[in-house]
């Protein structure tokens, strides 16, 4: 199976081919660049480089966030039109799934964060159970606070991965001492570890469909600040 996976939910852009259990090859990029320009640029050249053409791949995969809104969508419409165009199927996966893939060996707690700003990240923590990646607490919007009571209540060793590591590391070894962070290449979403968590659901026929949605957790600060506004004004006319 040939499977052709993508991330845009953060600043990486990333793009991967894979073959069975080969990884043909990948690009990452951790730069501020338009994914809207940048992410048809890299599959193309992706495919190129492994001389494999569109029609040969059997599935695509995406990442479903949490992440950036305008990134998620952006990726989400890009594999949603391959699989549309090649009439071949697509599977979306959490970002937090692919960070914590690259960590399953480890033998505590694995922890990914991405920033979600003003002190709060989005998470989910999982343990390698049985050599399965497990969810111990489900995909959330948490403050740093409410982070750290969580971890330090259930008493293991945690390991932090994502972009939320470089914003809040300080706080994280102040709070949680027993706090571990993975090597910085470990700490990008892969396309990679996507597509080998993704080829998982293809080659069990678990598809997306036309209505999938990528997995937000938050409202957009624009749809929250409209809510704020409105509340107050409803309080002004009481």
């Amino acid at each position: 199976m040939i499977v052709l996976s993508m991330d845009s939910s953060s600043l990486v852009t990333t793009v991967a081919l894979l073959k069975d259990e080969h990884i043909l090859g990948e690009f990452t990029i951790n730069f501020k660049r338009e994914h809207s320009v940048i992410l048809m640029e890299k599959v193309e050249e992706l495919l190129k480089d492994c001389e494999v053409d569109i029609n040969d791949v059997d599935g695509f995969v995406v990442s479903k966030g949490p992440g950036s809104f305008t990134g998620l969508r952006i990726g989400m419409a890009t594999v949603k039109g391959l699989s549309m165009g090649s009439n071949k199927p697509y599977v979306s996966i959490s970002s937090l799934d692919a960070l914590a893939y690259s960590l399953l060996n480890f033998d505590g707690l694995i922890c990914p964060i991405m920033d979600a700003l003003r002190d709060s990240v989005f998470t989910c923590i999982y343990k390698n159970i049985d050599g399965k990646l497990t969810k111990v607490i489900d995909y959330s919007a948490l403050s740093l606070e409410e982070l750290a009571t969580e971890l330090n209540s259930l008493g293991e060793k945690v390991i932090f991965t994502g972009d939320g590591v470089y914003k809040h590391k300080d706080y994280l070894l102040a709070n949680i001492p027993k706090a571990i962070f993975a090597p910085n290449h470990l700490s990008i979403i892969k396309a990679s570890s996507l597509g080998e968590l993704g080829m998982i659901k293809l080659k069990n026929g678990n598809f997306d469909d036309k209505n999938s949605a990528p997995l937000y957790l938050k409202k957009p600060q624009a749809v929250r600040e409209l809510e704020q506004r409105l509340a107050m004004k409803n309080e002004n006319r009481l």
